[in-house]
């Protein structure tokens, strides 16, 4: 029999939309517990917490995704039966494609074009009188995004394909009219994306056999079929449209620069692995995304309760980034936090926790800090600007949020990117890297 702490009452749903982000963390906090239970979307769910919430979240053998995931965000972020709702072999066969593009070679290529775009857009910058940082680099981040899986796009295109892929993140914890903009947005994009996985099919676009492109275009499942264009198109979409998102990051570490100066002293001054934990301390601090969600696969008993199959489990993504238990000082801004942290898979985990190769956890990790790194490095080095009065404040309620005014800059000035940076050659820590 269940012994743990439950809301009452029919639904709160409302309240999830009410309270955003600290949903499950305020409830923790009042029940003194990291594990309760509640209802959302009609339906009863157990709401873990914690270090070791994850580790049995993460536990494959009690836990799936089928199911867990609704169809409206399906409909808006991911796609329809993309890999994030995958199960045992046919997941693991799936990541193990991904997982196969995030090489060092092909993240020092992406650094690469990252590098060059951010050169391109602040000699643009410096003939506008106004920037506003949270729209110039998803565009910014579109056009690396492109050309790093292979995908050609239209210079005309190039700006309304970003604002789809953003539109498809907005979407996610919105209802109403901002939900049906990302739906809109992901059934043209995955018409387009359909459309280049069947020209490179046919040898109509070329491209390398090394990109993701062509990958995912002629990647096989355990059928030994190829995917269906659809599918293989979401799969694409699925590298691209996370990599647009990391202007939400990008946007956060500018307000994070502009708000600790000693910060990008620091970085331009390159103190030994400071960058590395800025980066990281910007995904701890700032919210993104509030918790994750799987079904019971399993019955089981855990922590004074009695899990049973098929109930929805979700797991808090937000407060374990700022509970105290874990971080000392967690509503400060503080990088250095980084400098002894021993890499738990279960306690930091702003894209997900546990195995990249065998887990759900996002698969483009590596990439949205190599991102970070580039851009954090040429915003404190390499970029002069003005920082205007303006609300740089964000909303918790909102899903996903970011800074009101969107940080806006003017009297932008470029500066000559320095020969030792320009191969970015120090990666992050990761699996690949270990030997």
């Amino acid at each position: 029999m269940s012994t743990i702490p439950e809301e009452k009452g029919l639904d709160h749903s409302y309240h999830l939309l009410q309270e955003g982000f600290p949903f499950i963390q305020n409830r923790v906090e009042k029940f003194n517990s990291n594990i309760f239970k509640t209802r959302v979307m009609l339906q009863n769910v157990v709401c873990l917490h914690g270090e070791e919430g994850a580790k049995v979240f993460y536990d494959f053998d009690k836990f799936m995704r089928f199911g867990a995931i609704p169809g409206r965000i399906q409909k808006s972020l991911m796609g329809e039966n993309a890999i994030q709702t995958m199960d045992g072999d046919a997941h693991r066969h799936r990541k193990a494609m991904f997982m196969s593009l995030m090489t060092p070679h092909s993240l020092h290529s992406l650094n690469r074009l990252l590098l060059d775009q951010w050169q391109a857009f602040s000699q643009k910058w410096e003939q506008l009188e106004e920037v506003v940082l949270f729209e110039e680099s998803q565009e910014l981040l579109c056009r690396v995004a492109c050309a790093w899986t292979g995908v050609p796009v239209n210079e005309s295109e190039v700006r309304y394909w970003a604002q789809d892929f953003t539109a498809m993140v907005d979407a996610f914890g919105a209802v109403g009219p901002r939900h049906w903009r990302g739906r809109r947005a992901r059934r043209r994009t995955e018409k387009w994306v359909e459309q280049v996985v069947k020209d490179i099919r046919k040898g109509k676009i070329i491209v390398s056999n090394q990109s993701p492109a062509h990958v995912i275009a002629f990647h096989r499942d355990l059928e030994d079929e190829l995917l269906d264009p659809r599918m293989a198109a979401i799969e694409l979409i699925n590298l691209l449209r996370p990599m647009v998102a990391i202007a939400w990051y990008i946007t956060f570490g500018a307000v994070a620069l502009h708000e600790h100066p000693v910060a990008r002293q620091k970085i331009a001054e390159g103190e030994e692995n400071y960058l590395e934990w800025f980066v990281q301390e910007v995904r701890r601090y700032y919210p993104f995304g509030p918790f994750l969600g799987n079904r019971v696969k399993n019955d089981f008993s855990w922590g004074g309760h009695d899990f049973q199959k098929g109930t929805l489990v979700l797991l808090d993504m937000y407060g374990a980034l700022h509970d105290p238990q874990i971080w000392e000082h967690p509503d400060q801004f503080y990088p250095y936090r980084f400098r002894d942290w021993k890499g738990s898979a279960y306690d930091f985990i702003p894209q997900g926790g546990g195995d990249h190769f065998t887990g759900h956890r996002c698969a483009g990790e590596w990439v949205t800090i190599e991102a970070m790194k580039v851009s954090m490095l040429y915003l404190s080095k390499y970029l002069e600007y003005d920082v205007p009065p303006q609300d740089l404040s964000f909303s918790l309620h909102r899903m996903p949020t970011y800074p009101k005014s969107k940080f806006i800059m003017r009297q932008v000035r470029g500066r000559q990117v320095a020969q030792e940076d320009t191969g970015m050659t120090t990666l992050s820590k990761c699996p690949f890297h270990h030997g």
